[in-house]
């Protein structure tokens, strides 16, 4: 049974296999023991712990990745709008600066001196005295919108950076996955086809066994109903989605992995939850597991890097890992971290 075995196998190599005992000084070195189903399904199952909690970091780069993308978009748009904006305004003082130079900078005092009709010479001063304040008001104006137009360039340098060691992230964390599960699909190729069959049956076997034992022995059709309506439209699409492939960055409708599930669920209630069992953990209000209901988050292991909704009856329904299908699992099958009202 994978499930139960992810708790204690992390901590197995993938290449871990016993040898034979060495015989006597001299004989050929006895043939490494091929490994049993067992230790198969602990390995493969640790690997599958280590590509999901990787998935998980994938996840929130990805939704990261997207947000920067938009935020650097925006930035840049403003920047290209800001910086149009301060050069009309330096062409327009560059005019008005031209004109005062081909106009020979005449002294005032002299204009008066040569204006044959001194009032309408000082009524000009004026105005000439306010066309001079508000080209000062428009230096002002420059200036602080270049000193605005800097801190944006810094921001949009900021979200650049921070783009590339987020791509930089998701690669890494994207190949960390297809490691995991190239091994897993290694291990598994050490055995048999019926071997592999007798595996998963008995895994989904086990499942389904603890699924009924954390219902009470009570078919799962009549777990009790959610206690609000969007509650009931979350649990009513995560089991929708019953039988549906783990797949590692999905979120539906035809494949998903832990998030993908619950965020999907509850995106079909009209909530949005972030991408990440991580992201989840902080989604609402912390409840103990005794208070647990339906359409409830339940988060498990340290570093919470598996989710799976609360259905009642102290069963869930998630998405396990690659190779299994969305199904029921008793909710303590794996350590919780955290139960979330959304």
């Amino acid at each position: 049974m994978l499930t139960t075995a992810a708790a204690g196998a992390l901590a197995l190599s993938a290449a871990a296999v016993a040898q034979a005992a060495p015989g006597t000084p001299g004989a050929p070195a006895a043939p490494p023991r091929q490994p049993s189903e067992q230790d198969v399904g602990q390995q493969v199952d640790a690997l599958y712990a280590q590509a999901e909690a990787a998935t998980e970091r994938y996840d929130g780069a990805r939704e990261r990745l997207r947000t920067l993308r938009t935020e650097a978009a925006d930035l840049q748009d403003r920047l290209a709008r800001g910086q149009d904006a301060v050069n009309r305004m330096l062409d327009d003082l560059g005019q008005v600066a031209g004109a005062e130079y081909r106009s020979g900078g005449i002294d005032p005092g002299v204009q008066l001196m040569l204006s044959s009709d001194p009032a309408h010479y000082l009524d000009g001063a004026a105005v000439v005295d306010r066309l001079a304040a508000q080209q000062a008001d428009a230096l002002r104006e420059v200036a602080a919108r270049q000193r605005a137009l800097a801190q944006q360039r810094a921001e949009a340098d900021a979200r650049l950076a921070e783009l590339e060691r987020v791509r930089s992230a998701l690669a890494r964390d994207k190949r960390q996955i297809q490691d995991r599960l190239g091994r897993a699909r290694a291990l598994l190729g050490t055995l048999s086809a019926a071997q592999r069959a007798r595996l998963a049956a008995d895994d989904a076997r086990g499942a389904e066994l603890r699924a009924g034992r954390g219902a009470g022995r009570t078919a799962l059709a009549a777990l009790p109903a959610p206690a609000d309506n969007r509650a009931a439209a979350a649990v009513a699409a995560a089991t929708s989605a019953l039988g549906s492939p783990y797949f590692f960055g999905a979120a539906g409708p035809r494949a998903f992995d832990c998030s993908g599930l619950t965020s999907w669920a509850w995106a079909k209630a009209g909530v949005a939850l972030p991408r990440t069992s991580q992201g989840q953990a902080g989604a609402g209000r912390r409840v103990p597991l005794a208070d647990a209901r339906p359409g409830d988050l339940v988060i498990y292991y340290g570093d919470m890097h598996h989710v799976g909704m609360y259905v009642g009856g102290g069963t869930i329904i998630h998405a396990p890992y690659p190779g299994a299908r969305v199904r029921y699992e008793r909710v303590d099958t794996m350590p919780v971290a955290a139960v979330v009202r959304v």
